[in-house]
């Protein structure tokens, strides 16, 4: 999870303007971004764009809904800050593994000629692109960000894996609804939008 290559074949930017130049391509053109930003082993890059999403949407939460904020010694800044921290090195980086594992699970069996484990931890990081701006208190908000983000992951599937839309869909519909549904909370949004809508 760790490598860094140096050079990778796909190379991509490092550093903040990376980042941000990866979050607006995988946004506006991510069938590109996919073929072209994906190089086998160059995990690294991918966790720091996960860890960086699921900052920014935790900073949304606090920020908006200061009860979501832990209760710890010190008072909320300290107890905000400490979050973050958790956040950023222990479950960003621990849900990205797990969703990985599970992805290739299914992968091995869904899809025959597929890329690598590297190549799908990066398909996952990207996808939740959306999930940046998630922690804004709007379910329709919220909802579109997990639909948005399940998209990308089909597509990154797709595009990296080399399979048809079918199979990419039901390759990614665990893992996305366990990521995009639960831990960015697109589920209850949904719910909260079809509540909206008269619909349940």
């Amino acid at each position: 999870m760790t490598t860094w290559v140096e050079n990778p074949s796909g190379g991509r930017e490092r550093g903040p303007r990376g980042l941000a130049r990866a979050w607006v391509e995988v946004l506006l053109r991510p069938e590109q971004f996919f073929r072209n930003g994906v190089a086998p082993g160059d995990q690294a890059p991918g966790l720091v764009f996960a860890v960086a999403v699921a900052v920014a949407y935790a900073i949304g939460l606090f920020a908006f809904v200061p009860g979501r904020i832990p209760s710890l010694a010190g008072g909320r800044v300290v107890s905000a800050v400490v979050a973050l921290a958790v956040v950023a090195l222990v479950i960003a980086p621990a849900v990205l593994h797990l969703t990985a594992a599970l992805q290739t699970v299914i992968l091995i069996l869904a899809v025959r000629d597929r890329a690598g484990i590297s190549e799908t931890v990066q398909v996952i990081a990207y996808a939740t692109a959306p999930c940046a701006v998630a922690g804004i208190p709007s379910p329709w908000l919220r909802f579109a960000c997990a639909l948005y983000g399940t998209a990308l992951l089909v597509v990154g599937l797709r595009a990296v894996h080399g399979t048809t839309t079918t199979r990419a869909v039901v390759a990614a519909a665990v893992p996305a609804a366990l990521l995009f549904g639960t831990a960015f909370g697109g589920i209850d949004a949904g719910r909260a939008v079809l509540r909206a809508l008269g619909l349940i």
